[in-house]
């Protein structure tokens, strides 16, 4: 489990797992999720599921911090089951 922030305007990289799922829990702001090719508007005390090889994007449209709650499901957690497809900070 690990609190996540997102800067307004900032967005995560469009990324994948092989070996876990997500729930994402929004404790502040409105989280743009767009998963598996459809994007939701998540506002804070809602929470959204992330299938295990689900692609998935979190992004900050708003003008305020936005932070959430990422609870890890699954048989491997590291760091190293992320798979990203796009990331504008290099880290394909």
């Amino acid at each position: 489990m690990k609190r996540l922030t997102v800067n307004p305007q900032q967005s995560t990289s469009l990324q994948f797992h092989k070996h876990r799922s997500e729930r994402w829990i929004v404790v502040q702001g409105v989280a743009t999720v767009t998963s598996g090719g459809q994007t939701d508007n998540i506002p804070t005390n809602e929470w959204i599921y992330i299938p295990i090889e689900c692609e998935h994007l979190l992004a900050n449209n708003g003008d305020c911090t936005m932070q959430l709650i990422e609870v890890q499901i699954g048989d491997y957690l590291g760091e190293d089951d992320i798979v990203r497809l796009e990331d504008k900070y290099g880290r394909v």
